[in-house]
C-alpha cells in the first residue's frame, strides 16, 4: 500500500513537469514567430524607403491579400491540380518501385553488394542534371513532371527500405527459418511487419523531395503548375503574389508532412510493446518504437 501511495504521489509531479515543459516550448515558439514577423516588417519598411532590398520583401499584409486573391482565383486551382497530379503519380510510382527494389536488395546480399554502389552514386547526384534527358524523353508536358517526381521519390524510399530490411532483428529471421518459411512467407510475415516504420520514414522524405523535384521541373519548362505560376510572377516582378504562392506551397507541403507524421505515430503506437500494466508504450515519429515515457 505504501508503494502504491508513492507511485500515485509521483505521477502528478511528472505530469506537472511535462506541462511546464510544454508551456515553455509553446512560449519559445510564439516568441520566435513574433520575432520573425517583426524582423520581416522592419526589412519590408526599410525596403519601401529604398534602404534595404528595395521592395523585394513586401509587407505581410500585402502577402495576406495576395494569398486571398490566389485562393479565389480559378487559375490557381488549375495550376494546383496539375502540380498535385504530377506529384501524386510521380510519388506513388516512384515509391512503389523503390519498395520492391528495396525488398529485393534487402533479401539478397549478392544483388545488394552489386547494385548499391551505383544507387549511391546516382542518389548523391543532383537530379536536376537529368532534366534535359527527361524533357527529351517525355516532352515538356505533365508527363515529364511525373517522371521527375518518380525519380525524386525513388531514392530516399529505396535506401530506407533497404536499410530497414538489413536492420531487422536476426532473431525474427531465425524464427522464420525455424518454421521453414519460404522466401515469400519471410517477406510477408517477417520482413514487411518489421520494416513498416523505416518505409514510412522513407515516404516522408520522398513526399518532400518529390515536391521539390516537380516544382523545379515546372520552373524550367511547363505550361501550368504551381512552379510555373511562381516563375511567371517572378518574371513579371509581382512580388506579393510570388510570396503568396510560396506560402501556399509551404502550407500544402507542411500539411502533407503532418499527415505522414500522424500516420507514422499511429503505426508506432500500434506496434509499440505493452508495459507491465497492459498499457501501450508511447512512441512518436521523432523517436524510436516502444519508448516508455
Amino acid at each position: 500500500m505504501a508503494q502504491a501511495g508513492v507511485i500515485k504521489g509521483t505521477v502528478p509531479a511528472v505530469s506537472s513537469a511535462e506541462r511546464s515543459f510544454d508551456g515553455r516550448v509553446s512560449r519559445i515558439r510564439l516568441l520566435t514567430c513574433v520575432g520573425l514577423i517583426a524582423l520581416w516588417e522592419v526589412v519590408a519598411t526599410l525596403g519601401s524607403y529604398g534602404i534595404l532590398y528595395n521592395d523585394v520583401v513586401p509587407h505581410i499584409w500585402h502577402i495576406v491579400i495576395a494569398v486571398f486573391y490566389e485562393l479565389i482565383s480559378a487559375s490557381f486551382y488549375r495550376d494546383f491540380g496539375m502540380t498535385f497530379a504530377a506529384h501524386s503519380v510521380g510519388f506513388i510510382s516512384g515509391a512503389s518501385i523503390a519498395v520492391l527494389v528495396g525488398i529485393w536488395l534487402g533479401t539478397s546480399k549478392l544483388i545488394r553488394e552489386a547494385m548499391l554502389p551505383y544507387l549511391n552514386a546516382i542518389g548523391s547526384t543532383p537530379k536536376i542534371i537529368f532534366l534535359p534527358i527527361i524533357f527529351l524523353m517525355f516532352g515538356v508536358g505533365i508527363e515529364s513532371k511525373m517522371a521527375k517526381g518518380a525519380m525524386s521519390a525513388f531514392f530516399p524510399v529505396v535506401f530506407t527500405t533497404t536499410l530497414g530490411m538489413m536492420l531487422i532483428n536476426p532473431v525474427l529471421i531465425r524464427v522464420g527459418r525455424t518454421f521453414n518459411l519460404n522466401k515469400w512467407q519471410m517477406i510477408t510475415k517477417i520482413y514487411m511487419p518489421a520494416m513498416v516504420n523505416p518505409v514510412i520514414t522513407g515516404f516522408r522524405l520522398g513526399v518532400a523531395i518529390t515536391v521539390i523535384g516537380v516544382l523545379v521541373a515546372e520552373l524550367k519548362f511547363a505550361d501550368g503548375g504551381l512552379g510555373y505560376r511562381l516563375g511567371i510572377y517572378y518574371e513579371q516582378f509581382q512580388i506579393a503574389p510570388m510570396y503568396a504562392v510560396i506560402v501556399l506551397i509551404f502550407a500544402l507541403a507542411a500539411a502533407a508532412n503532418s499527415g505522414m507524421t500522424k500516420l507514422q505515430d499511429r503505426v508506432n503506437r500500434h506496434m509499440a510493446p505493452t508495459t507491465s500494466k497492459g498499457k501501450k508504450a508511447r512512441a512518436s515519429a521523432s523517436g524510436g518504437l516502444g519508448v516508455v515515457n
